[in-house]
Order: structure tokens, then C-alpha cells, then sequence
């Protein structure tokens, strides 16, 4: 077998009494890479932390990095940070003590450690910071000075768990981008875990995503979000436009038969499926291959875009314009075009994954 660099995690499981809180989680996290492990809350991404850092111990499976098992290494001696959303800084510490603490119960030479820590904090954005009491600082310079605390011994991995949770979203929405530059400047193997898509979009290299103790997809950020691979993980980042059908082959032709309408689609299995409209694929009042008509019930704007929702027979659909689009008002009449191939992503029922017809598109 090939040597690995980085974390390799295989078949990872792990229960709580009656409660299975990992199910066979596999994945790996590449040396410099950045992975974000996104689902919803109880879905166990906090336990599988506990266990990469040692904190926990997994019923089944095995932690390795670089292909050496971790399972008789405690916690610190695996090299590994940990940062977490509440930043849990010392309050009777300054900025300097903050971020100089582990470098400190390292035995590190003085002169060694000034030099790291004012390297960190002009890398997070806080020259001058050092002789600061944290408790005057505000909630985006008390999460760098967690940063830069996590940074300064160099880990090998570093885990973020919903470090940017307790700000406001601004503050977040600006961070996003920071961070991932810091950890990108630093070269630094990262896995962030969060239960918002955007921030998993924004930072990271590849995104796993998780439901119910079980790897539902890995892929890029654009992976995810154009091609998601199971009913779960579309809901999961907003993509609502689900519907029933059944696929059918007239006279040579090949029909998605659904709820809002009777859709010629390109050759594939006739069968019972799920069909995901993409809510960024359709045209206002334009001349695609096919046309829907819809009672709108719901407009919000939303910056950059628009958001409305159309009721078709009785079904409501969620669509994106942007904002520069002028979108019909609650109660008027849209006229929807759009290319049944280009739009659509079919799912096979009672399989797990898309199963898209040949040559179509999920953009």
C-alpha cells in the first residue's frame, strides 16, 4: 500500500449506550489540505473530533497519520490542536501568556517564544496585542488570539470546532475568508467543523458531509453544491426543489412524469426516482426548452439576489434571480423556462446517490 501524508480515518464507529453516534465514518485529510466536516447538530462531528484528538476512544476502526496508527498515542503526544467555538482563553492572562501558554509547558526557550508569538499575531492581525487583557477585547480579536494560541506550537493537524458560531454574522462572513488565507499562508492540515454550509463553502478545500453518524458525500465545495449526491445532502444545503416522479419511455421519447409537469428528459431507466429542480437553473419570462406557470406566494430580497417562491398546481419551488432581475409580486402570475437537462438532477429511488442522465448537467 502507498504511504499517506496526513490523517487517514477508516471506518470509524462509535456508541453511546444504545446510541450510535458513528457509523463507519472513512475519510482523509491531506497534508495542507483543509477538509470541512458539515451536518447538523447530534449528527456526531463533535465525537469524531474526540476521537482524532485521543479524548475518545472509538469502538471500531482505526485513526492513522502518515499511515501510523494513533490508537496507543495519548492525546499530547499526537501533535494535534484543538480549537473550539467558546475560544477559551485565560482570563487572568494576557494576549502575550494566551498565546505563549503551550510553547510555555513545552519548556521552550524565552527567546524562542517571543519570536513565535509575535510572528503569530501580526499573521491573525494583532501586532501590538501582546500586553492586552483579553477581557477588553472584542469577539473577533478574542477569536484571533484563539487562533494564534492554536497556531503557535505549529500542530500537525489543527481541529476547529464551530469557531466562529458566537459572532455575529458580519464579523463572521469577514473571518471566513481571513481565516482560511491564515491557514493556507501557514500551510497548515486542518479539519473545521461546522454546521453551516456557507462557512464549509468559503474555507475549505473539500467538504464531508455527515448525517447520522454516516459519511453521506466528500467532494469540493463545487462538488457538493452542483452535484449532491443524496436526497439528505440537498435538503441539507437548501436545495428544496425535491419532487416525486417516474420516468417513462413514449413512442422512442423519454418522459419525467411529476407533480408540476410531464418533463422530456434524455435517455435513461425507466424507474421511479426523486427529481431536485435547481433553484439557480430557470429563466423569468425566457425561452428554454421547457415552460412552467406558477402563482408566486412568497418574495424576499436578499443583497445580491432575490428569492421567490411560486406555487405550481399546488407545489411550492424556491428560486434564485439576481437582484438586478425585476421578479414578479406576491400574487402575480411567473413564467418559468428552463432546459429539463441542464436543470434538473435525478435521483434513483432507493439508491443513495444521483444517478444523472447522460450527459446533463447540475450547473
Amino acid at each position: 500500500m502507498d504511504k499517506k501524508n496526513g490523517l487517514q480515518i477508516s471506518n470509524i464507529h462509535k456508541s453511546f449506550g444504545k446510541t450510535q453516534a458513528l457509523a463507519g465514518v472513512s475519510f482523509e485529510v491531506r497534508q495542507g489540505e483543509i477538509v470541512a466536516v458539515l451536518g447538523p447538530s447530534g449528527c456526531g462531528k463533535s465525537t469524531l473530533l474526540g476521537i482524532i484528538a485521543g479524548l475518545e476512544s472509538a469502538d471500531q476502526g482505526e485513526i492513522c497519520w502518515n499511515d501510523h496508527s494513533l490508537a496507543q498515542v495519548p492525546p499530547h503526544r499526537r501533535g494535534f490542536g484543538l480549537m473550539f467555538q467558546d475560544f477559551a482563553l485565560f482570563p487572568h492572562r494576557n494576549v502575550f501568556d494566551n498565546v505563549a501558554f503551550a510553547l510555555q509547558m513545552a519548556h521552550e526557550p524565552r527567546q524562542k517564544i517571543q519570536e513565535i508569538v509575535k510572528e503569530v499575531l501580526e499573521l491573525v492581525g494583532l501586532p501590538g496585542f501582546s500586553e492586552r487583557d483579553v477581557n477588553t477585547l472584542s469577539g473577533g480579536e478574542q477569536q484571533r488570539v484563539a487562533l494564534a494560541r492554536s497556531l503557535a506550537p505549529h500542530p500537525r493537524l489543527l481541529m476547529l470546532d464551530e469557531p466562529l458560531g458566537s459572532l455575529d454574522r458580519n464579523l463572521r462572513e469577514r473571518l471566513e475568508v481571513e481565516l482560511r488565507g491564515i491557514l493556507k499562508q501557514m500551510q497548515q492540515t486542518a479539519i473545521y467543523v461546522t454546521h453551516d454550509q456557507e462557512e464549509a463553502y468559503v474555507l475549505a478545500d473539500r467538504i464531508v458531509v455527515i448525517n447520522n453518524g454516516k459519511v453521506e458525500q466528500v467532494g469540493s465545495p463545487q462538488e457538493i453544491y452542483l452535484s449532491p449526491a443524496s436526497e439528505f445532502v440537498a435538503r441539507f444545503l437548501g436545495l428544496n426543489n425535491l419532487l416525486p416522479g417516474e420516468i417513462r419511455q413514449e413512442n422512442g421519447d423519454f418522459i419525467l412524469d411529476t407533480p408540476i409537469a410531464r418533463l422530456p428528459i434524455s435517455p435513461r431507466p425507466p424507474g421511479r426516482v426523486t427529481a431536485l429542480l435547481r433553484p439557480d437553473a430557470v429563466h423569468l419570462n425566457g425561452n428554454g426548452r421547457f415552460q412552467i406557470q406558477g402563482t408566486v406566494t412568497e418574495t424576499s430580497f436578499r443583497g445580491s439576489m432575490s428569492r421567490i417562491v411560486i406555487s405550481v398546481k399546488n407545489i411550492p419551488l424556491q428560486f434564485n434571480f439576481p437582484s438586478y432581475i425585476q421578479v414578479p409580486q406576491v400574487g402575480e402570475q411567473a413564467r418559468l423556462s428552463f432546459d429539463p437537462d441542464q436543470a434538473l438532477q435525478i435521483f434513483a429511488e432507493g439508491t443513495p446517490g444521483p444517478d444523472s442522465a447522460p450527459g446533463t448537467s447540475s450547473s
